[in-house]
C-alpha cells in the first residue's frame, strides 16, 4: 500500500513556459500556451521517492487569464490537495498575471500543503529556455517542503504569494518580493528557507459563483498630476462595484480624484487605495484622518483588486469564509 505524500501533481495553464517560436534565437515572437504540460515534464526526473501526476487545466497566454480559468484551477488544486498521497502541487503559468493567480489561490484556499506556481521568461523553443530549471526547482519545493501556502519559484528564488511581483519585462530573474524579500532559495535541488512561509484565512471556494458574469466588476485607477474624476464617474455608471486607486507615495490621491472616489463610495462602490511605488506599503500613522479611504496595506494595485473582488464575493455569499 502506498504511504502518504508520495505524489506531486503538476497542473498546466499555458504561458511562455509552454511557448514556441519559429527559431531558437527568437525570445519575443513566440506563441504562448502551445506545448502540453505533459511534454514539459517528461524530460525531467521526479524528485527521489515521488511520482508525478499531470493535468492540463488550461492552455492560454496569461495576459488573457480569466475568472472561469481561475475557478477551474482553484477547484482542481483543492481536489488534489485533499488526497493523502499528494505532497504538493506545481502550477505552470505565464508570467504576466502569475502574481495575481498566486494571490488568488492563497486567498481562496490557504492550502495546508505547498502549492508552487512556476513559469519562464523564455519560450520552450529558446536556446536560453529557463522553464526546465524553474520547473525542476518547483517540483523540489512541492515534494520536500511540509508547510502550506502558495509560493512562486523562478530563477532559484521562492516568493510568497502576498509579496511577489513581476519587476522586469525581460530578464530571467524577473520577479521580486519588494521589501519582504524571498522566503527561500532552491540550490541544487534543495530548499533553503529564509523566513516563515505564508499563512492566513481562506474565503473558501463556496464564495465563488459558478457563473463568471456574476463576479463583481472591480477596476484600477491611478492618481497622478492633472487627473480628475471623469473616469471614476464613467466606471460607476457602467456598474463598477469596486475601485482600487493606485495612489502616489504613501497612497495619496489627487484632490479631484479623491472627490470623485468619495462620491462613488456614497453610491455604494467599495474603494481601496494602494500605492504606485514598487516597494513598501501604505503606512498609517496615529494622526491619520478617521474618514480616510481604506488602504490595502502591502498589496500592489493588482492584488488589491483581487482582494476587493474576493471581499465583495464574501459579502454576497456570507458564511463561506474558512480557515485552513
Amino acid at each position: 500500500m502506498q504511504s502518504e505524500r508520495q505524489t506531486v501533481v503538476v497542473l498546466g495553464t499555458g504561458g511562455t513556459i509552454a511557448g514556441l517560436a519559429a527559431s531558437p534565437s527568437d525570445n519575443l515572437g513566440y506563441t504562448s500556451g502551445t506545448v502540453p504540460v505533459e511534454k514539459l515534464v517528461e524530460a525531467l526526473r521526479p524528485p527521489a521517492g515521488f511520482s508525478l501526476e499531470i493535468e492540463q487545466v488550461a492552455q492560454l497566454d496569461s495576459k488573457s487569464m480569466d475568472f472561469p480559468t481561475w475557478q477551474r484551477l482553484a477547484e482542481s488544486v483543492d481536489r488534489h490537495l485533499a488526497r493523502p498521497d499528494v505532497a504538493g502541487i506545481v502550477v505552470t503559468h505565464g508570467t504576466d498575471t502569475l502574481e495575481e493567480t498566486a494571490y488568488f489561490l492563497q486567498r481562496v484556499l490557504a492550502p495546508g500543503k505547498p502549492v508552487v506556481v512556476t513559469a519562464a521568461m523564455r519560450p520552450a523553443s529558446s536556446r536560453q529556455a529557463d522553464g526546465p530549471q524553474n520547473l525542476a526547482d518547483a517540483l523540489a519545493v512541492a515534494a520536500h517542503w511540509r508547510e502550506g501556502g502558495v509560493v512562486v519559484v523562478l530563477a532559484g528564488s521562492v516568493h510568497c504569494a502576498a509579496d511577489v511581483r513581476k519587476v522586469h519585462p525581460y530578464r530571467l530573474d524577473a520577479f521580486g518580493s519588494g521589501d519582504a524579500g524571498p522566503v527561500g532559495r532552491v540550490e541544487e535541488g534543495r530548499l533553503r528557507a529564509l523566513r516563515p512561509w505564508p499563512q492566513g484565512a481562506s474565503i473558501g471556494l463556496a464564495s465563488l459563483p459558478d457563473d463568471a458574469a456574476a463576479w463583481p466588476f472591480v477596476a484600477i485607477v491611478a492618481s497622478g498630476a492633472g487627473v480628475d474624476g471623469r473616469h471614476v464617474a464613467a466606471l460607476v455608471d457602467a456598474g463598477c462595484a469596486g475601485i482600487v486607486v493606485a495612489g502616489t507615495g504613501n497612497g495619496t490621491i489627487h484632490a479631484a480624484l479623491e472627490a470623485a472616489l468619495r462620491s462613488a463610495m456614497a453610491r455604494g462602490v467599495a474603494v481601496l487605495r494602494s500605492t504606485r511605488c514598487l516597494d513598501g506599503r501604505v503606512v498609517e500613522g496615529d494622526s491619520s484622518a478617521p474618514d480616510a479611504i481604506p488602504h490595502a496595506g502591502g498589496l500592489t494595485p493588482p492584488k488589491a483588486r483581487i482582494e476587493l473582488i474576493l471581499r465583495l464575493l464574501a459579502v454576497a455569499r456570507p458564511g463561506s469564509s474558512r480557515s485552513r
